[in-house]
């Protein structure tokens, strides 16, 4: 913890830990204020003095738990937790500072049920600062979102119903292993029964999802980061084959995951992978890669490099 709090405080945060833990013992109090085992009995006193009930069991399996009935605040936050929570706020969804924004309601909500001396500096933090959006973020619908976590916790395949970037809907069962964000966007990771593969879904394309009978059990020391990463670039419309002229080692840092899988090749690497949009794998992710390669395919890769080539010989070209 902060070494500048004040004994009130520490106090506070005594009891969000016995709120939260019933029946910590005086180390783990310690632990968790940052101070000796006598100053957590000190806070412990502190609160007992206040009419708050803390009753101590002693013995090998004793500690301290709140009395029973005890009525405490629904939340109470430091000056730096709550800070931390307006930045955090805004970082991921700069519209907050907005009130009539859904998040920014909340979040003046929050703001607001803090103590005056926090809430005054959490309020200028959030009237004074400015966000700019992220043009590559994508916001999904909340009960969509909550949907499909449920069905994560409860393992239960569900039915959604899915538009695509170009258009199409269709529906999959699919079993929900985890959502992952990633740069501003929501992913579903899951086991699509339609395509009896991994798949990665934009939770803002997902259009409706239904509940099913069925269980399922999630692979064993499944990491979503990791799998979301991997299989971003798998499975889409295009297939892609990229060699470079350079170690993968020197490739690799330039490489997103989305571009696909990169992997020795002769006295290079290559890289192999599909998209859903050559155009943008053309002129974003591979102009951006400081080293020569060869695109090997397929065809619509091939066309979006010759075009974006085109265009930047054009600018070159010499004016009449």
């Amino acid at each position: 913890m902060p070494t500048d709090l004040s004994p009130t405080a520490r106090a506070l945060r005594a009891m969000e830990i016995l709120q939260a833990r019933p029946g910590a013992t005086a180390a783990e109090l310690a632990a968790g204020l940052g101070v000796t085992e006598r100053a957590a009995r000190r806070y412990v006193g502190i609160l007992r003095e206040a009419g708050i009930p803390v009753e101590s069991t002693r013995g090998p399996y004793g500690g301290y738990r709140l009395g029973r009935g005890t009525r405490l605040p629904p939340v109470v936050f430091t000056e730096p937790e709550a800070l931390g929570l307006v930045m955090a706020v805004l970082d991921g969804h700069p519209a907050a500072t907005d009130v009539d924004d859904l998040v920014g309601s909340a979040l003046g909500k929050v703001v607001r049920a803090l103590p005056e001396s926090v809430g005054r500096r959490a309020a200028t933090l959030r009237e004074h600062a400015s966000a700019a959006p992220d043009r590559h973020s994508a916001r999904p619908d909340p009960s969509t979102t909550s949907a499909l976590v449920a069905a994560i916790a409860a393992r239960c395949r569900v039915l959604v119903t899915y538009r695509s970037e170009s258009g199409n809907e269709w529906a999959a069962e699919v079993d929900p292993w985890a959502v992952v964000v990633r740069h501003g966007r929501w992913y579903l990771l899951c086991h699509c029964h339609r395509a009896d593969a991994i798949r990665t879904y934009r939770v803002d394309r997902v259009r409706a999802v239904q509940q099913t009978a069925h269980e399922f059990e999630p692979p064993d020391g499944l990491d979503p980061v990791a799998a979301v990463e991997e299989n971003l670039g798998t499975g889409w419309q295009f297939p892609t084959r990229v060699v470079f002229r350079a170690p993968p080692a020197d490739v690799a840092p330039w490489i997103r995951a989305p571009m696909g899988r990169l992997g020795p090749w002769g006295d290079g690497c290559v890289l192999v992978g599909s998209t859903n949009n050559p155009a943008m794998y053309a002129q974003e992710w591979l102009a951006s890669v400081p080293f020569d390669f060869r695109v090997e395919g397929g065809q619509e890769l091939r066309a979006a490099v010759a075009t974006v080539a085109s265009r930047f010989a054009a600018a070159l070209a010499d004016q009449p």
